[in-house]
């Protein structure tokens, strides 16, 4: 049921809502909603439902539980880094902007820099916790916790700058007020995965930064003294809701479809039209 609803999705976004939208027609708000949540704005395909943006929360969580768990061994740092970066990376690839092709030895660039900035920074600032004799344990635990943090956003960073870095040299499409090729540019893609990359800041902050912090006062308490089995799953609706809150926060910073003025553009685009704001897909 599933696989035939998006199909459904795909080819009303073909159909209809992508050509009434280019002829400057009024979609209906919930469909339109409904089908940018699936299907992709700049190829039409659908995308995999775990590297959704809709799907990030619920498959995500479960490696942000992991990442946050005390008292981390090397090799269960260097894993739940992987495969954080690994969900990230396909993520990123998944709501990329389209309308360039994208060669698979960008894509492996972005996930082994990744994922060796991400385990490489955890595992440094950890071995420096160890060492770090003049700390109290107490103190010692609540670092730890938060190394994800630093090592995450990071590797979010190289993750799409690396993924992405062939828009800066081939430019991204812009589009005039009726969804019209105007050309490719350089500028706007810049744009675009700046602001893709400061979301990716943000969105782990209050992820890695609140948990740590909450559960170190609810440790404390009498009920999880004595009941020290309901500590993983109360660890793990705290970073439920921190991470159904921070990503539409995070999200909401900057549009998908953003503007940007035609004048801060390359001459030759400036010259193609008389707008003076002309849209580009940011990506997610």
């Amino acid at each position: 049921f599933t696989r035939s609803f998006d199909v459904v999705l795909g080819l009303i976004y073909r159909t209809r809502l992508l050509p009434e939208w280019c002829d400057g027609g009024v979609v209906p708000w919930c469909l339109y909603l409904r089908t940018i949540a699936i299907i992709h704005p700049d190829t039409g395909e659908k995308i995999f439902m775990p590297f959704r943006m809709s799907g990030y929360v619920p498959f995500g969580t479960p490696i942000v539980v992991g990442l946050l768990l005390p008292n981390q061994t090397v090799v269960s740092t260097i894993f739940w880094q992987w495969l954080n970066q690994s969900h990230n990376a396909c993520v990123n690839y998944s709501n990329r902007n389209a309308t360039k092709p994208t060669p698979t030895s960008t894509f492996l660039q972005g996930y082994f820099g990744a994922v060796t900035s991400a385990v490489s920074l955890a595992v440094g600032l950890n071995v420096l916790i160890q060492k770090a004799n003049r700390l109290s344990p107490a103190t010692r635990m609540i670092i730890q916790r938060l190394i994800p943090f630093p090592a995450v956003a990071s590797a979010n960073i190289c993750n799409v700058g690396l993924m992405r870095h062939n828009e800066l040299s081939e430019g991204i499409d812009v589009l005039d007020e009726n969804g019209n090729i105007l050309g490719s540019s350089k500028i706007a893609a810049k744009h675009a995965i700046m602001e893709t990359a400061f979301t990716r800041v943000v969105l782990p902050m209050p992820i890695f930064v609140l948990p740590p912090i909450i559960m170190s006062y609810l440790e404390k308490l009498p009920l999880l003294q004595t009941n020290r089995r309901l500590l993983l799953p109360i660890h793990s609706l705290v970073c439920l809701a921190t991470f159904s809150l921070s990503l539409p926060l995070a999200i909401s910073l900057f549009p998908q479809m953003s503007q940007i003025e035609v004048s801060q553009l390359e001459p030759e685009i400036a010259m193609a039209t008389d707008c003076k704001v002309v849209t580009y897909n940011k990506g997610l």
